[in-house]
């Protein structure tokens, strides 16, 4: 690395601290060497590597949307982007990467519905028609597919690049009712012997595992967890916004023992509880694909042991002490209560 960096420095290159990272960009890991010590000796600002990811991904989206559509949808983009970094600068809740991606799939999947079945090669000739077809074919998406259509039929309104609304009318019902996979009793007690019990196991497995279906623990929560959010004295942790820290049993506990050893087993200095060999010699933290790859030998995701506790707890609890206690909102947590019914708690016949 230092080698690859030398040519940087002795090339035609910039070697400001902040263009120097742009300049190494494509060299990962001399980009994250890099910026883990300009950073650390605060002559860089880190780069936001999340954003640009997030922008190529919307890139892509509109790159696959047909030619004489493209520039509406273009534009579109723009203003998701722009909506957001105005929220960021008021303060309120800016949408999420994942939302802006959702909004441009179905711009996307709906121009190329147009362009392939109905023929048609401008906004302004797109009818209600179009859309009830067009979500016709995708009964099981209706909901994220209308939400997209209706937000850019109002931007494409109010730049005339349409004449009426088409989307106005179309409902698509829907229920907030929780419906994704749990785990049965006998799964949940296999999971915890393994967890508890299995020396031979990585240690991110068991603690992921654990504090997912003991404490509800989203992957985020867990990908950012840091030495700070320990208290080694009272077996607590803090877990993301929750208001309140979380007491750990003996068995999450002793998990979290095991990858605070590992990370001193391969000598990082980076804070992070879970690390892996390429974010052991920085101080970032590991990737959210990873965290959801420490389950795999089993093959659970750790979405559904959180779910799982969840929909066990909304059952036997208030839900609304489960909101306090997880830093949710009351509706959230009453989509884990829908449809659901303890049958030990009925009258006899």
């Amino acid at each position: 690395m230092l080698t690859r960096l030398g040519k940087h420095l002795t090339d035609e290159h910039p070697t400001h601290p902040q263009a120097l990272l742009d300049a190494v960009a494509d060299d990962v890991p001399l980009a994250r060497a890099l910026e883990d010590f300009l950073t650390a000796s605060k002559l860089a600002l880190p780069p936001d590597r999340e954003e640009r990811r997030a922008a190529a991904r919307r890139q892509s989206r509109i790159d696959a949307v047909p030619a004489p559509l493209r520039p509406a949808v273009t534009g579109f983009a723009e203003h998701l982007v722009a909506g957001r970094d105005r929220a960021r600068r008021a303060g309120t809740r800016p949408r999420g990467h994942t939302t802006l991606e959702a909004r441009l799939t179905a711009v996307r999947d709906f121009a190329q519905f147009l362009t392939a079945r109905r023929c048609k090669t401008d906004w302004a000739t797109a009818d209600v028609g179009d859309i009830e077809a067009f979500l016709h074919a995708h009964p099981g998406r209706r909901a994220s597919y209308l939400t997209g259509l209706r937000q850019f039929c109002r931007y494409a309104l109010r730049r005339r690049l349409m004449l009426v609304d088409p989307t106005a009318g179309v409902q698509a019902p829907q229920t907030m009712a929780f419906s994704g996979p749990t785990l049965p009793v006998d799964r949940q007690r296999e999971l915890f012997r393994r967890w508890s019990t299995d020396p031979e196991v990585h240690p991110h497995e068991p603690f992921v595992g654990l504090a997912a279906l003991l404490h509800g623990a989203t992957t985020q929560e867990l990908q950012h967890l840091t030495d700070d959010d320990i208290d080694h004295e009272q077996h607590r942790i803090r877990l993301g916004r929750r208001p309140q820290p979380i007491p750990l049993d003996p068995w999450t506990w002793t998990a979290l023992q095991r990858c605070l050893q590992h990370r001193k087993n391969l000598g990082s200095n980076n804070a992070h509880v879970l690390i892996t060999m390429q974010t052991k010699a920085t101080r970032a933290a590991a990737s959210d694909s990873y965290v959801k790859q420490t389950l795999r030998e089993v093959g659970i995701q750790p979405r559904i042991l959180r779910s799982t506790r969840l929909v066990d707890l909304v059952g036997t609890v208030d839900a609304k002490l489960v909101a306090a206690a997880y830093g949710m909102t009351n509706e959230a947590v009453i989509a884990y209560l829908s449809d659901h019914v303890d049958f030990a708690r009925l009258p006899n016949p």
